[in-house]
């Protein structure tokens, strides 16, 4: 796309910021699928902020492991014997090899060393030495600096259970950026959950952020999900929170004498957190944090998906659903499993049929603009002043 193109794309991104809610309107067509602009996006938000590769469960003891594209390049978060926890790039300093290729190895597991499978390099994953260079077979009789040799680190911060990991050395601390948002999340206990299964869908055909707008709203509730979610917590009922930044919540009840008052909008109820008060057990709190979190918290589980782009059409959804541990031992925990597991594929496949005709739509000539926001849209409107806030000084030419 030629700069003049970007150039006015991000020209629109500043006008739109600038827009009080009640006047606000969704980004232009070309937001959704031009390369250009995929590529800024890469680099000032995926490349140069905090981005949620998981949940510290997932690597709970000394030598777990857990493998992650979250950066759009392959990473590793492991543990160590003194329990701390590292993020290294997966990228082998020999011959550019995946030490971890996901054709052979498992997401998570557990191991004393990196090796990788191409050359039989070995490295390190102990205290100040993750990442360090152990083994390189048959390499005594060239010039070469073992010492030197070791797999990057990322920036990895846990943040209410969540491992949260950063490409750029410097953008600023996270968790300072989420305190009123961690305020908000303390009845929930997220730190003390465990996963009791993840999902994925990979290369769905649209635009990342069309699929964070669908999760960052209720309001699509009465048309996606008018039979399954509408009838439990009904779109209109919610309620938005004013906040500004990084961050948003919203709540919905239940509706009156709706199953899940008793039974739990998955049409099982599970284990319930423990500690909760009456407006946690009332209905379903949503919590996002930009670029690509959002969070589903309801009184028996957690569920929070992240969307990772792939192009500027395409990305994969991933999504971690948490229970408090006494859970694993009710007699009953696979059937609710097998429940929420269904109950999770067939809303991801309603906003699935949705996530694609708008990108469908955006891809009319000439593409659509002007759409405006409900009052339910809010997260929309306060996301666009994220973007902006990221991208456009920062995609200009000088």
């Amino acid at each position: 796309m030629p700069h003049r193109e970007l150039a006015s794309l991000l020209d629109e991104l500043t006008r739109l910021a600038s827009l009080p809610l009640e006047r606000g309107e969704t980004l232009p067509a070309r937001a959704y699928s031009s390369e250009d602009f995929y590529r800024l996006e890469r680099e000032h938000v995926f490349r140069a902020d905090w981005l949620c590769a998981g949940h510290a469960n997932q690597v709970a003891r000394p030598g777990d492991y857990l493998r992650t594209e979250v950066l759009g390049e392959p990473v590793v978060v492991t543990r160590d014997e003194d329990g701390t926890l590292h993020a290294l790039s997966r990228v082998c300093r020999h011959r550019f090899m995946d030490v971890l290729p996901p054709e052979t190895t498992p997401e998570q597991g557990a191991l004393k060393r990196l090796t990788c499978p191409y050359h039989a390099w070995t490295y390190r994953l102990n205290g100040e030495y993750a990442g360090q260079l152990a083994g390189a077979p048959l390499m005594g009789r060239v010039d070469f600096d073992r010492a030197a040799c070791r797999l990057p680190r990322h920036r990895l911060e846990v943040w209410n259970g969540l491992l949260m990991i950063c490409a750029d050395p410097h953008a600023p601390a996270l968790g300072r950026q989420l305190d009123g948002l961690t305020a908000k999340l303390a009845p929930y206990r997220l730190p003390d959950l465990v996963v009791a299964y993840t999902a994925a869908w990979e290369g769905v055909g649209a635009n990342w952020k069309v699929a964070l707008e669908n999760g960052s709203e209720n309001y699509h509730h009465m048309g996606s999900h008018a039979a399954t979610l509408e009838p439990v917590l009904p779109g209109k009922d919610t309620v938005v929170d004013d906040c500004d930044g990084r961050w948003f919540t919203m709540y919905t009840p239940f509706a009156a004498g709706s199953p899940r008052a008793a039974e739990g909008a998955t049409g099982t109820v599970g284990t319930l957190i423990p500690g909760l008060g009456e407006r946690e057990l009332s209905g379903m709190t949503i919590a996002g944090v930009f670029p690509h979190l959002v969070m589903a918290l309801l009184p028996d589980s957690v569920t929070f998906a992240r969307w990772i782009p792939t192009g500027p059409a395409t990305h994969d959804a991933h999504f971690t659903v948490l229970v408090p541990p006494e859970a694993r031992a009710e007699p009953g925990f696979d059937a609710y499993v097998d429940a929420s597991r269904q109950q999770l594929e067939t809303i991801q496949n309603e906003d699935a049929v949705a996530i694609r005709g708008v990108q469908r739509g955006l891809a009319t000539d000439p593409g659509p603009s002007g759409g405006r926001f409900s009052h339910l849209e809010r997260p929309l409107w306060q996301f666009q002043r994220y973007l902006a806030d990221r991208l456009a000084q920062r995609g200009r030419l000088p």
